[in-house]
């Protein structure tokens, strides 16, 4: 009777038959290169998670029966199935060939298959090793910060794959410093405006594309003045005093004649603010318009001013100005 005959059998058969079966297999050493052809299995097999794994056995007529195994566990006897998950799939058993299928792969099918033949009253086995590759993936990482200048920060950002994927920090902002590093955490001790911008993770183990995902830190730091030039003017004219900061956040802009704080909506007289350019515009020129004026920038982290001077001239000419002052 074949070990398809057993099944039918009252339990007590069917641990007689698991023994005798385990018998064949009692933790012996796989098959030496001086040994039979047969059973030969593959080398180890390696499959990404959620592929199909083959593992296939070379046998031939001598063989009386035949078996795969997980560890202890038995997977097929001859044609019978004795394990319950449905992605185990006999694929062949022929004279030559003794071959089953694991569908849908995951880490816990990883680890050692045994072959096992019964032929002339003498047991052999043959191992293979299956091999489950995870794609990398990142599940966890900072969010992005916003940070005064001169604090220390840390971005962390964990992966998870098999093999271990290997975790890459990258500074790509368009003023970066090319700052890069190997490691799952990032510390950056005082950290300056030169560093804000977008840090890129990258996690890698070469079994799929780079998973990659970033955080935005903004460094928060006070106003200083670019650029405000002293302009001259002749009277009955357009003119325009420019005030330009930098800032983080960006700043708020404030113009006074000598203790004289000046508004929009004169006249004569206009304010034009953006985030980070002010301008005074004068519509029409007079003599009463020439004078020093100052240009204040401030947000919640501090303030700066620069002092800029109209001044007459007999007649326009484009382009001209006067020292920097600030």
């Amino acid at each position: 009777m074949g070990v398809g005959g057993y099944l039918l059998l009252p339990w007590r058969f069917l641990v007689v038959l698991s023994l005798r079966l385990l018998f064949l297999l009692p933790t012996g050493v796989p098959v030496r290169s001086g040994d039979a052809t047969f059973p030969k299995a593959m080398d180890n097999v390696t499959v990404r998670q959620g592929e199909s794994a083959t593992l296939r056995c070379t046998v031939d007529n001598r063989v009386t029966r035949v078996a795969w195994l997980n560890r202890s566990t038995i997977l097929y006897a001859g044609n019978d199935k004795w394990c319950l998950d449905p992605r185990v799939v006999l694929l062949t058993n022929t004279k030559t060939q003794y071959s089953i299928e694991i569908q849908n792969v995951d880490v816990y099918d990883e680890g050692p298959y045994t072959c096992s033949v019964q032929t002339d009253n003498h047991p052999k086995t043959s191992r293979v090793h299956l091999i489950v590759q995870v794609s990398p993936k990142i599940i966890e990482i900072s969010s992005d910060i916003s940070i005064n200048e001169g604090s220390n920060i840390s971005l962390t950002c964990i992966a998870t794959g098999r093999p271990e994927p290997t975790v890459t920090w990258r500074h790509i902002s368009p003023t970066a410093v090319g700052f890069m590093s190997e490691d799952e955490y990032l510390e950056i001790q005082g950290i300056t405006r030169a560093q804000s911008g977008d840090y890129e993770c990258s996690a890698s183990n070469d079994v799929a594309a780079p998973v990659v995902r970033r955080v935005k830190v903004t460094v928060n730091y006070p106003p200083y003045i670019s650029e405000a030039k002293s302009t001259g003017v002749a009277v009955g004219q357009k003119g325009t005093l420019q005030c330009e900061a930098s800032a983080v956040p960006s700043a708020e802009f404030q113009w006074y004649k000598d203790d004289k704080r000046l508004v929009g909506g004169q006249k004569r007289v206009k304010v034009e603010n953006r985030p980070f350019l002010s301008k005074l515009i004068f519509f029409n020129v007079s003599e009463h318009d020439y004078g020093n004026y100052t240009c204040v920038a401030s947000n919640n982290l501090g303030h700066t001013n620069a002092s800029i001077t109209l001044f007459g001239e007999t007649e326009p000419q484009e382009g001209q100005g006067g020292d920097n002052l600030w």
